[in-house]
């Protein structure tokens, strides 16, 4: 039996053509405009949702956890309720559901699918989007996912309704705000793109402020005032602080020339969940709430329970090493908890905590095995930035628990840094402010030209004029002139010089910032006091044992002229933190060091090698992989890296590169020996 259906609802622009299926609202399937008519099974259409949603073929066997409650056959349920799939979906010349071995997979090339649809501009940036689509892609939010649908003893699917549930509604949230936005302030569809983002996050201190400078255009200072006295209320009773949103109307007030307030009184019986700065993201920091993670028990576990176990641990330990990397601002543990108790969906609560991270996880121990799954979004635009799933072998719980740890930490801190940067890049330079050029700067920085280094230096003084107590800008300044000393791009004693006396800023500045150290330590290398160096570079991974550049550091020192295989160590330990780190190349290249002050040359020539593929490797980690080679006896490979060497710098020479660094005498001859075999004399 089929039925029309209204073309609005039938595809993302409006069309009637080809299959089609609504995950929003409640489940519709249809063909060519008209709805095909389901099974009443609750499953079949649970089933179908999770597998349209699946970035993999699923296994059978996680398909009967998920929807059958340990059946008599759950096979054969699921064989009967893919019967019945293929008998909707199927084409004369096509089958849509795939099984292969123990795997099954929805093929949905040239489906129309509301939820892959805006999934899909989640990823790729609803920022990013032009006008219109984000118009249609609001008109695809018709209700809930899956809106009606639930499924008794189905714990784990459950739980993935609920996310889901969670994600389209931020996905929503993120679409309105664009809309509001960007429309005219006159378009009469503002204020109901308003009223509806208003009504999913009605905590969001932007969505308020959008609201109340509407009003203000508008003359409304009466109504805007009433909005105000009752939002404060209703974060009042949810323990919120409301005094960004009070404060920043104030200023809207008075940008509209109207008369002076007086505050109304809305005391506090309690104190309020603090919110972090709302102009945190524009003047400053990126700022990000770990929300606690999940414990889930083992197989047949359900998620949640009583807090305090392995999941809160890790979650502390996690809030506590990404605060001391001093990277951006993170929620205290105090407000992601009461959140949490209070039931609060994560990306909920980083909008009522006015942040522009949320990072969530699950951990699940079962025998043999630790599982933590582990998810980044960026809450402004509901975007998952960065997800990752890490299994451990629990030989050792905690040394697992903290490895895991260890991986999360940088990851997170990594990928925050990508997403600032690049969103930096897409400012015009006369609008940044002192978070947005410091970001600007590093991605010059990572370039490793002489001209893109210039560009740094003049990004990172830029945001030390709009913002002169920034240390960590202070920090990259340093860089810039260690830069240009290193690979002598400059005066080297001037430059190590200037190096040396912004990285001294940075440490006025902020004597607890790993960063400062980090360049202070590099700072006193330039000047030939590695003791000195040291202490700093072991202030740095004292201060935040996941500074993967502070460890990257040390291996670089210690690779010339202290412990070698203490720098083996510690390049491990920084590639282990940061494996796709944009100094990766200085890892590699810092351990092939070490292997030739050992006497291991075919070691070196390996990681040399390693090095020298990275694609910003510059000059110096090609002469790297010349001398590596060479001492390995394998001259062909190293007299090309000679070749390539001279294209750039034609007058290179063995004097080059042992002025570049500070090897002790053994490890000096050896290299000499090496320049000699290739003709770098």
């Amino acid at each position: 039996m089929e039925t029309h259906v209204e073309s609005t609802r039938s595809g993302l622009d409006g069309e009637v053509t080809g299959l089609s299926v609504r995950l929003l609202g409640p489940l519709t399937i249809a063909r060519n405009g008209i709805i095909i008519q389901l099974p009443k099974s609750r499953k079949l259409r649970a089933l179908l949702a999770y597998l349209a949603l699946a970035p993999h073929p699923v296994g059978r066997s996680r398909l009967c956890e998920l929807l059958w409650d340990v059946p008599n056959d759950p096979r054969g349920e699921l064989r009967w309720c893919l019967s019945k799939l293929r008998g909707v979906l199927d084409e004369s010349d096509r089958s849509r559901i795939e099984a292969q071995g123990d795997t099954v997979a929805l093929d949905l090339n040239g489906v129309s699918v509301d939820a892959v649809e805006i999934a899909s501009a989640a990823t790729k940036g609803i920022e990013t989007l032009e006008l219109e689509r984000l118009l249609a892609l609001s008109r695809l939010f018709a209700g809930d996912f899956l809106d009606g649908l639930e499924i008794d003893r189905s714990p784990h699917f459950n739980s993935w309704l609920t996310a889901q549930r969670r994600r389209f509604s931020s996905c929503h949230a993120a679409v309105l705000q664009q809309l509001v936005e960007r429309l005219p302030s006159d378009s009469d569809d503002v204020s109901a793109h308003l009223e509806k983002w208003l009504e999913l996050a009605p905590f969001d201190g932007r969505v308020h402020l959008a609201l109340l400078t509407r009003l203000a255009q508008r003359g409304q200072f009466g109504a805007a005032e009433e909005h105000i006295a009752a939002a404060a209320r209703h974060f009042q009773s949810e323990d919120l602080d409301f005094g960004p949103v009070r404060d920043a109307w104030r200023t809207i007030r008075c940008q509209h020339g109207a008369s002076s307030w007086v505050q109304p009184a809305v005391p506090l019986s309690v104190p309020p969940i603090m919110l972090a700065d709302p102009n945190a993201a524009t003047s400053r920091k990126a700022s990000l709430a770990v929300m606690p993670f999940i414990e889930q028990a083992g197989i047949g576990g359900v998620p949640g329970g009583p807090r305090g176990g392995i999941a809160d641990g890790l979650t502390h330990d996690i809030i506590t090493r990404l605060a001391k990397l001093r990277d951006f601002f993170v929620i205290a543990r105090g407000s992601v908890f009461a959140l949490a108790e209070k039931n609060i969906a994560p990306e909920d609560a980083g909008r009522r905590l006015n942040v522009d991270y949320v990072a969530t996880g699950m951990v699940r121990c079962q025998a043999g095995r630790v599982t933590v799954a582990v998810e980044l979004v960026e809450v402004r635009t509901a975007r998952i930035v960065w997800a990752e799933t890490f299994e451990r072998k629990p030989d050792d719980i905690f040394a697992v628990l903290d490895d895991i740890g260890n991986s999360i930490v940088s990851s997170i801190s990594a990928e925050i840094e990508t997403v600032e940067r690049n969103r930096a890049m897409l400012k015009a330079p006369n609008s940044l402010n002192a978070w947005e050029a410091y970001h600007r700067g590093l991605w010059h920085m990572y370039r490793f030209t002489r001209a893109e280094n210039e560009q740094a230096r003049h990004f990172f003084d830029l945001a030390l004029k709009l913002d002169p107590t920034f240390a960590r800008a202070y920090a990259g300044l340093s860089f810039t002139h260690w830069q240009n000393a290193f690979q002598r791009w400059g005066d080297r004693d001037q430059e190590s010089a200037m190096a040396f006396e912004a990285a001294g800023q940075s440490l006025l500045v902020d004597d607890h910032n790993p960063a400062a150290h980090w360049a202070m330590g590099r700072a006193l290398w330039l000047r030939g006091e590695q003791d000195g160096s040291l202490i700093e570079l072991e202030r740095a991974v004292d201060l935040s044992p996941n500074f993967a550049l502070g460890h990257y550091a040390l291996s670089f020192v210690h690779s010339q002229s202290g412990d070698p295989k203490a720098a083996i160590g510690s390049s491990d330990h920084s590639r282990h933190l940061s494996p796709f780190d944009p100094l990766l190349f200085g890892m590699l290249g810092a351990r092939a060091m070490s292997h030739v002050r050992l006497g291991q040359f075919d070691e070196a020539a390996e990681w040399a090698l390693k090095a020298a593929a990275r694609p910003n490797a510059h000059a110096i980690i090609l002469a790297i992989a010349a001398h590596c080679l060479a001492l390995a006896g394998r001259l062909d490979e190293g007299q090309g890296f000679a070749a390539a060497l001279r294209k750039t710098l034609p007058n290179y020479c063995a004097d080059d590169f042992i002025g570049t660094f500070r090897f002790e005498p053994d490890a000096e001859a050896l290299f000499r020996q090496g320049a000699k075999r290739i003709g770098l004399r």
